[in-house]
């Protein structure tokens, strides 16, 4: 009887959206390595190929990251990033924003994208861990 109720609480957790699962920073960090090439997070971040991901989640309208030549087509964007528009952005970045320059083709793992968002929402504004 334990293992039917082990089996369907593992069916009903496998259903739950990526957001409620758990979530694992130091798994995050290490999807971050792909990203760190454009990007950087921290107190001494700067803006390189891409701009700065410090404070991503708080707040943060898109294309307005000081010091960072956005292209056109984020410029124009009228969005504040959040977990689920970062989710499907980060699944197909050119998909969803055509005229960006991000080359990167995608994250399509929905827990490899939960760990990362666990990792950028550490870092505010400012680059220090909260």
């Amino acid at each position: 009887m334990r293992q039917l109720a082990y089996a369907a609480a593992a069916g009903f957790l496998s259903l739950l959206p990526a957001t409620a699962q758990a979530q694992d920073v130091a798994a995050g960090e290490k999807v971050f390595l792909q990203c760190r090439t454009c990007h950087q997070v921290g107190e001494t971040a700067k803006n390189a190929v891409g701009p700065v991901l410090n404070g991503l989640f708080d707040n943060r309208k898109a294309g307005t990251h000081p010091g960072y030549t956005y292209s056109a087509a984020y410029k124009s964007l009228d969005k504040v990033w959040n977990e689920d528009n970062f989710r499907v952005y980060i699944k197909d970045p050119r998909g969803v924003t055509p005229g960006t320059k991000m080359i990167y083709p995608g994250l399509k793992d929905d827990a490899q994208i939960t760990n990362l968002i666990a990792y950028l929402k550490q870092f505010g504004p400012d680059g220090k861990k909260k």
